[in-house]
């Protein structure tokens, strides 16, 4: 039986170099699961292996996009499954690593049959937002998906959005897609959750981001700032630099923003993770000694 090792976590626990450890015990290649690695150019700010490290293990699913392109969970579900059908020709043992909540799981459990959105839609419904703001959207989404409408965060673009596209091109509720049917895989999961105690785990995320902004951080985020609507652009890093360089702040409050917005995204993805009783938890703050013996002591045989 081939296994997906799955390690994850929130940013700044430290998936990164413990997943190459592991990799190169198990003699397997890294497939990342991250929403923003994916796309070439914004290595610093998605803080992804670097060169050095993907000589030591092979990595997929990093800097292969242009961050002009579209891609999404679903695509990337269609993309891994279909990769992991040629590595297991192989490897017994793929490790799988990342923080993005949807992309681990459209992989492990498989995700709802979204239609891909037409780009005119797209287009035509961009141009709304720009032109009348959230409130036209809204009040359209609540028409073609109550249902969804009183679930959604409504202050969050991208979620009323992406609700109203679907709801267009489907013909049909966004909500009526969402029926989160789990999907037989033909290989065994195993799931790794790495933590760290809050203020150790805050205080990494804070030295992090000072180490992203020594590394180029900012003229990084500057050479994007003209593509700045595109939804790959649309994360923590870029977003508050683009305030800074609209002069809206000084450079150490976007900074400051960075920290507060990354830690802020850590509680979230722990909140995501601790539904998932699949899960094995290590809390790296215990102790990091051992750590690898540990998780490869959870493989069968």
């Amino acid at each position: 039986m081939n296994i997906l090792l799955v390690l994850l976590g929130p940013t700044g626990v430290g998936k990164t170099e413990l997943s190459l450890n592991v990799a190169e015990k198990l003699n397997s290649p890294v497939l990342s699961a991250d929403s923003r690695q994916i796309y070439r150019g914004m290595s610093i700010c998605t803080a992804a292996p670097t060169i050095e490290q993907k000589q030591r293990v092979p990595h997929h699913f990093v800097e292969i996009l242009s961050p002009e392109e579209y891609y999404s969970a679903s695509t990337y579900e269609q993309d891994a499954i279909a990769l992991l059908h040629e590595l297991y020709k192989q490897h017994e043992v793929v490790v799988m690593t990342g923080g993005s909540m949807m992309y681990i799981d459209a992989v492990c459990q498989g995700i709802d049959e979204i239609p891909t959105i037409d780009s005119s839609l797209r287009k035509n419904i961009k141009e709304l937002y720009e032109k009348e703001g959230l409130d036209p959207i809204r009040r359209q989404l609540k028409i073609l998906d109550p249902k969804f409408y009183d679930e959604v965060d409504l202050k969050n673009p991208k979620r009323v959005i992406h609700a109203l596209e679907v709801c267009l091109m489907a013909g049909k509720p966004y909500s009526s897609l969402r029926t989160n049917p789990k999907k037989e895989r033909p290989f065994k999961i195993i799931k790794v959750g790495l933590k760290r105690d809050r203020q150790e785990l805050y205080e990494r995320i804070n030295r992090r981001v000072d180490f992203m902004v020594k590394d180029g951080l900012i003229d990084e985020g500057r050479k994007f700032n003209h593509i700045r609507h595109l939804n790959s652009l649309n994360t923590v890093g870029y977003k508050e630099l683009f305030e800074y360089f609209d002069g809206n702040c000084t450079v150490d409050y976007a900074i400051d923003k960075i920290k507060q917005h990354s830690r802020n995204y850590a509680r979230k993805q722990m909140t995501w993770f601790r539904k998932d009783n699949e899960i094995n938890w290590i809390n790296l703050s215990d102790s990091d000694d051992m750590v690898v013996e540990r998780i490869l002591d959870l493989l069968p045989g």
